[in-house]
Formats: C-alpha cells, sequence, structure tokens
C-alpha cells in the first residue's frame, strides 16, 4: 500500500511536531518496560508500570515506578529520558527492586528506596541524578515496608515515613531519626478504609463487588497550609475505579480526618482509565499536579500506565486533581493556567467510534477497537510488515491539532527493559477524499520507543481522512488500542442534556446510599456525556465521562452525606452546556 501512495506523485507536506510541546495527552508517551515476571506473562507478554511518583528537583522533573530498572527526567514534562539503573545491591535477587518506591529529597539531595518485607534495601541518595550519580544512604533501612513514601517537614527539619499495602492492616506512620534516616520509636497505625461508609472504598472494576476487602496503599504526603495530607489508594489497581482519597491532619503523625470531599483523584470513565496510588507534587511555576496510575489489565490485572492530572488546593484548602477530559490534550506548565478550569485545550476526539479501514485483521482483534475508546481492547494486524495500515474517516473535513497512536502489545517477545532501543516507524497521511494523500507526520527514521506517542501538530492541519501506515515495529505486530485525532469539527455543539436524573434512596428509607443511577434523554448529536459530581455546588470536582450512552450507576458515594450532580454532552465540535445542578439528600 505503501508504494502506490508513493506513486501518486504528490507533493507531500510534511507538519511537524513543535519543538517544545505545550500539551500533553494520557496516557503519558514512556518508554515503558516490559514486565519482567515470568508468572505475569502467561496471557502475552506485555508494557507494565505503575505506583508513580513525580517530584521537582534542582530544575527537572524526575519519575520513578515500579519495576521499571531505572528512572526518567525530564525539563518539560513532555520529552521524558530514560536512565538505566538497577536500585540493587548484588545479594539481592528479586524483580522488584524498586516497586511502588518512594521519592523525596532533603536540602540538595534526591532520595529514593523501594519496598520490602525485609529490613535489606537501602535508601539511595543523589545530588545529581540526572547523571546517574547514586550512592547509598543508609545501607539497611530499619524502617522497611510496603509502598514507602519518606516525607521531609522541611519547615520542621523533620523527617517521617509513611507506608503499607494491606487488604487487613492501616496505613502506618513512624519519624525517622534525622542523621540516621532509621526509626525513631513505635510505628503508629494512621487512617484504615472505611468500605461501609465510603462507596468508592469497595473493591471491584465499578466499586461493586463484596466477595474481597479492598486494598488500602500508595500513602503519601503533602504539606499546605500548615495542614498535612496523607494521600492513600484503593480499593486495588486493577479497576477502572482505582482512585486516591485524602485524610488531613494538624500534626504529621495525626490525628487525620477525612476530607469531604474524596476521592480527590478518580476517573471511572473515558479512554485512560483509574487515578490511583499516586503521588503529588509541584512544577515550575509552584503549581500542583498529581501523577497516579492508569488500568489497561488485559493481558495481566497488573498491565498498567502512567497519568498526569491537574491539580491543586482551593479557596478553602480541598485538595483536588482535575479528571474531567483528562485523556484529551491538556496543557503544560510551560502554558500557567487555572488547574480547575483551564487546562484542557478544548481539543475534541474526532474520530470516536467512526469508520475505519485496514490492511489486514488478526482474528478477534478488529479495526474498530482502535477507535472505540476502550483501551482494554485493540485492533492488530496480521504480521508487522512495513505497509499495514489503517485509515479513519473523521466524518468531515475537520482542523486536526494534535494526534495520539497507542500501540498494543500483540505477540511481543520482549521482558524487561530492553538494552538497546528500536523506535516505532510509521508515516500518517491525510486526505480530503479518501483517495489523494499526503504527508502529515513522517516518523519513518524514528528511533525512539514510543507506546503513546503524541504529537502536537505545529500548525493545525484540515483533512477528512487520516491513515497511519506501519514502516517498522520494536517487537511484536502492528497493533493499535486508539488512533485518537483531536480538534475541531465544523458542526454544532450539542444542546443541554434533557431529563437529567439521579436516582438515590433517602436518608430514611431502606436502600444502598453509596449507588445512585443516573439517567437522562439521549442527545442525539452527543458522542459522549460527562457527570460531575460532589457534595458542594461549588466543589463539584469528581467527573466521570460516559460513551455512547444515556443511563450510567455510580457506586461511589459516601453514604451519610447529600451530592450535587451536572451533566453536560460534548461531540467533535465541542461541550454543551451543562445543566442545571441537581441535589441529591
Amino acid at each position: 500500500m505503501i508504494s502506490s501512495l508513493l506513486m501518486i506523485g504528490l507533493s507531500f507536506i510534511l507538519t511537524e511536531a513543535t519543538a517544545q510541546n505545550k500539551t500533553y495527552c494520557n496516557p503519558i508517551n514512556l518508554d515503558y518496560g516490559y514486565c519482567p515476571i515470568p508468572d505475569f506473562v502467561t496471557q502475552g507478554k506485555h508494557r507494565a508500570t505503575a505506583d508513580p511518583v513525580i517530584t521537582y528537583f534542582k530544575g527537572e522533573y524526575y519519575l520513578f515506578s515500579t519495576n521499571q530498572w531505572g528512572y526518567w527526567h525530564s525539563k518539560d514534562m513532555s520529552d521524558w529520558k530514560f536512565i538505566s539503573r538497577k536500585f540493587l545491591r548484588p545479594e539481592h535477587d528479586v524483580y522488584d527492586e524498586l516497586c511502588a518506591p518512594s521519592l523525596s529529597f532533603v536540602n540538595d539531595t534526591l532520595l529514593v528506596v523501594g519496598s520490602t518485607h525485609g529490613k535489606e534495601f537501602p535508601i539511595w541518595m543523589s545530588e545529581n541524578p540526572s547523571t546517574d550519580n547514586w550512592k547509598e544512604l543508609v545501607h539497611k533501612s530499619e524502617a522497611a515496608a510496603w509502598d514507602p513514601a519518606i516525607f521531609w517537614d522541611e519547615d520542621k527539619d523533620e523527617l517521617y515515613e509513611y507506608y503499607g499495602s494491606s487488604n487487613v492492616y492501616p496505613l502506618y506512620g513512624v519519624k525517622l531519626n534525622r542523621k540516621t534516616f532509621q526509626p525513631e520509636g513505635e510505628a503508629v497505625p494512621l487512617i484504615a478504609l472505611n468500605d461501609d461508609e465510603h462507596g468508592w472504598e469497595r473493591f471491584g472494576e465499578n466499586n461493586d463487588n463484596t466477595f474481597m476487602q479492598p486494598f488500602m496503599e500508595g500513602a503519601f504526603m503533602t504539606k499546605y497550609n500548615n495542614k498535612y495530607y496523607l494521600q492513600y489508594g484503593g480499593p486495588g489497581t486493577e479497576f477502572s475505579g482505582y482512585g486516591d482519597g485524602v485524610y488531613v491532619g494538624d500534626k504529621p503523625l495525626g490525628p487525620f480526618t477525612y476530607q469531604s470531599h474524596n476521592p480527590f483523584s478518580y476517573k471511572p470513565g473515558g479512554f485512560a482509565k483509574g487515578a490511583g496510588h499516586g503521588a503529588t507534587y509541584q512544577d515550575s511555576n509552584e503549581d500542583y499536579w498529581h501523577v497516579s496510575t492508569i488500568v489497561i489489565g488485559t493481558k495481566n490485572n497488573f498491565e498498567r500506565r502512567i497519568g498526569i492530572w491537574p491539580a491543586g488546593f482551593d479557596k478553602d484548602d480541598i485538595l483536588y486533581s482535575n479528571t474531567a477530559y483528562g485523556d484529551y490534550p491538556t496543557y503544560l506548565p510551560s502554558e500557567k493556567k487555572n488547574h480547575l478550569y483551564e487546562n484542557f485545550t478544548g481539543w475534541m476526539l474526532l474520530n470516536y467510534n467512526k469508520a475505519v479501514q485496514v490492511s489486514s485483521t488478526l482474528g478477534g482483534f478488529q479495526a474498530n477497537n482502535a477507535v472505540n475508546e476502550d483501551i482494554k481492547t485493540y485492533w492488530s494486524a496480521k504480521t508487522a510488515d512495513k505497509g499495514e495500515w489503517l485509515s479513519t474517516d473523521l466524518g468531515e473535513k475537520s482542523t486536526i491539532n494534535a494526534i495520539q497512536i497507542n500501540f498494543a502489545d500483540q505477540d511481543v517477545t520482549l521482558m524487561g527493559k530492553p538494552e538497546t532501543t528500536v523506535g516505532h516507524k510509521y508515516i500518517i497521511y491525510a486526505s480530503d477524499n479518501n483517495k489523494d494523500w499526503k504527508v502529515l507526520i513522517d516518523k519513518s527514521k524514528n528511533d525512539k520507543d514510543v507506546p503513546h506517542d503524541y504529537i502536537e501538530l505545529k500548525k493545525p492541519a484540515q483533512a477528512r481522512y487520516l491513515k497511519i501506515v506501519n514502516m517498522g515495529m520494536p517487537t511484536g505486530k502492528f497493533a493499535l488500542s486508539g488512533f485518537r485525532a483531536f480538534g475541531k469539527g465544523n458542526g454544532e455543539i450539542p444542546k443541554s442534556v434533557n431529563n437529567f436524573v439521579p436516582l438515590r434512596s433517602a436518608p430514611k428509607v431502606k436502600g444502598e446510599r453509596r449507588n445512585v443511577w443516573f439517567k437522562w434523554q439521549q442527545e442525539p448529536s452527543a458522542d459522549g456525556y460527562v457527570i460531575y459530581f460532589g457534595k458542594s455546588p461549588d466543589k463539584m470536582y469528581g467527573a466521570i465521562m460516559v460513551y455512547g450512552k444515556n443511563e450510567y450507576y455510580f457506586n461511589g458515594l459516601d453514604r451519610s452525606d447529600a451530592y450535587y450532580f451536572q451533566i453536560e454532552a460534548f461531540n467533535n465540535n465541542g461541550i454543551g452546556a451543562r445543566t442545571p445542578i441537581m441535589k441529591s439528600e
């Protein structure tokens, strides 16, 4: 197919990515390592990581996550460079030397330690981590723990460690000696799950199963306005309802009180689902962000990625993260924006469930899976051969601002971090008539591993059809879980939704008040909807993206409290007006 395209004799128009992207798109585009654990790849080898933490240190962002055999750093939160390193001593023979790692700093020194049930892992230190310059700060940490988080209370020059990952035990905290970094005194139990009250803490894909006790994990501490925000993940990393909650206290070891607006990081809908077990950090402008885990869970329950969400504290010191349209193009810190209202670019998804054509199809991995906004499903060509292709019809000539290519792992052969990098190579063409094609993006000589490649066009393009042609894969067949074009169509935005009704049991009526059933009248021009919820009409920070339906069962409410709800419709042209706020006692 590629040869016939070249024979057309068109003058190619190459629209390259900007030299420094102003936007990004979740899942973030990292050269994720392949799962290194043999028992976890029996259903197919795949990329996997989770439990991320980012900190801004000496002018760069540093990102650590589970089982990557190294870490990333970036000056702009867009172009991430990987540094290969195993944080092990020769006597250690484990896969998870940095499972759910702690990343923090004290003065001019960056600190890293991984999860361990035994008192044998060191705490590592570096004053210049951009050059892989590390040494042991502590040879054997006596505060051995799973999902650790070391916190430096800078104002008091005190150290604490928080930890825990269990469906039985709570999260713990312990003070560390400022000189030795070893525990001072006994660990203190701090917080535990209360799924009888908090619906979002229940186990299950949609917080709807009771056959297992939910997990509390991923402790992280942020200090703001002299208050201590102890964050935690729940109820299980395998689920779309994976989220982060927070308790607030006046002292580093509590007592802590459940923040009324929880979970503060939550994304059960859309393409990139899940926003749990993460970390809150500040950027170069001192604005807050939250990085967390995105679930795929197709080849293994622990097949996961990483997402970054705008976050912050409101005027009442409530910690929030903004996940509405969180897997659409979002402004980077170079574009200083209000994290509640201005971070979304407004570029809409142009090809949701639109017609597609492909060069070949492997078994049941059907072509529509590349445009159905479900990261768990994917299309696969029969081969990895040069010339395999997929084309998508945007439905009308549209303005294209950005494209995200999400490659799927079909018949890959790698485990762990490859010693040499082989890049994804492809060309994207654009057309107005599905016959005459022009080059839009040429990555035929790309040497970078880009499993979730995101290209912000230097200048917006106009086209109706897009075609991606394979020129080479790092491993496995040419397969896509999402070929996503963003910009604006030329039609009308949807109208406001009619007959939006949240159905929930009244306080004194027998029923399940942690659940609510939303029903509404289908808006004919809508691709999907975003439902907003919160416990105050001015703090509706929760957001759920729903495609192609006019109902949604939500099981994440707190039993005892009243809630407020709104809904808006969206399509490839933009976002319709929100409905009036509705209250449910």
